[in-house]
């Protein structure tokens, strides 16, 4: 997953802080436990627990990559003692840790929705959930892995079953939203973003947001059309971020078409969840991937392309589609001019 917005940094940071406050040990030195370290989101988060003063001990958690991610936090000047801990070193993570924080999961792609992630995610929490009821059932939790409005449940439910549940102790992440509804509002009504408040009510799902606009500070009458867009502006937020940065994945793409790399186009379009008629982006010159591969003779992502529903001619900035700029001999030109 690409790197997470301020806005959505500051959300977990807020969280974390209203963690500690919710029932962790009292005085200095809290352990905290990021769980799915290495991920697009786990690794920033990571770096804003490295960095608040009341954290002493950081444990970093991920199936994979963790020993890079901790040993470069671990450089950061601040006091809080950073280890970074593999699959099989969960255990020794959450021993003793007052808050437990969990990014961990597969991230959101173009066309999904949160609820597309619950067989993936749901195992996932389940399983980290059930070590914390037994390597420390004392620590606050707090859950960010999507769709949090399932996520949470099936915690209180490993922990429950555990005999170690505590209301008090477990939330699921969802100060986003009213960091989205109360920019948007700003936004739209020319406010200071410092001086808004928007209660936003329903969990965290598409459907289910419902930013409460009527009882928005300060208060600004607005149309029901425009309620109606704020409204579904702050419900589809996430999905906006998520297209936007398939983006890089478009790079990707084109970079990988351009040195005739099947495998790692065929696994971008499908990691992505994007359609082959995104394939007829194009970078600065308006080269498409078929312009790329083309030029390079790549036959065989030449004729991927063509079989999956590319554009055949499309035009660069000079003009030139692709059979005029394509080298590797006859089988290329063959391909591009019989289509």
């Amino acid at each position: 997953m690409s790197s997470p917005s301020a806005s959505a940094l500051t959300k977990w940071a807020v969280a974390a802080a209203r963690g500690f406050a919710a029932g962790a040990a009292s005085g200095p030195g809290r352990k905290v436990a990021v769980l799915g370290a290495a991920g697009g989101i786990g690794q920033p988060l990571s770096m804003l627990m490295k960095m608040n003063n009341q954290v002493s001990s950081l444990s970093l958690y991920d199936i994979a990559g963790t020993p890079g991610v901790a040993a470069d936090i671990s450089h950061v000047n601040t006091k809080a003692q950073v280890k970074g801990y593999d699959k099989d070193g969960l255990a020794e993570a959450l021993r003793g840790c007052d808050l437990v924080i969990i990014p961990a999961g597969v991230p959101r792609k173009p066309g999904m929705t949160r609820d597309d992630l619950f067989k993936i995610n749901a195992g996932i929490v389940q399983g980290l959930v059930e070590a914390i009821g037994k390597h420390c059932p004392g620590a606050v939790l707090n859950i960010i892995s999507n769709p949090v409005n399932s996520t949470v449940p099936i915690a209180v439910e490993t922990l429950r079953k555990m005999g170690v549940y505590d209301k008090r102790k477990i939330m699921g992440v969802t100060t986003l939203d009213v960091v989205r509804a109360k920019t948007f509002y700003a936004e739209k009504n020319g406010l200071d973003v410092s001086t808004v408040d928007v209660p936003v009510v329903g969990g965290h799902a598409g459907v289910t947001i419902l930013p409460l606009f009527s009882q928005a500070t300060p208060k600004v009458t607005m149309s029901a059309e425009v309620l109606d867009a704020l409204t579904k502006r702050t419900q589809d937020g996430g999905t906006e971020v998520v297209q936007a940065k398939a983006g890089k994945a478009i790079t990707e793409l084109l970079f990988f078409a351009s040195v005739g790399d099947l495998y790692r186009c065929k696994k971008i379009i499908h990691a992505w969840g994007l359609n082959i008629k995104d394939a007829s982006c194009c970078d600065y010159d308006r080269r498409t991937p078929l312009h790329l591969a083309a030029a390079e003779g790549a036959f065989s992502v030449v004729l991927w392309l063509l079989d999956h529903g590319t554009e055949v001619n499309p035009v660069d900035r000079f003009k030139r589609t692709p059979l005029e700029v394509r080298q590797g001999g006859s089988a290329v030109a063959l391909l591009l001019s019989l289509r």
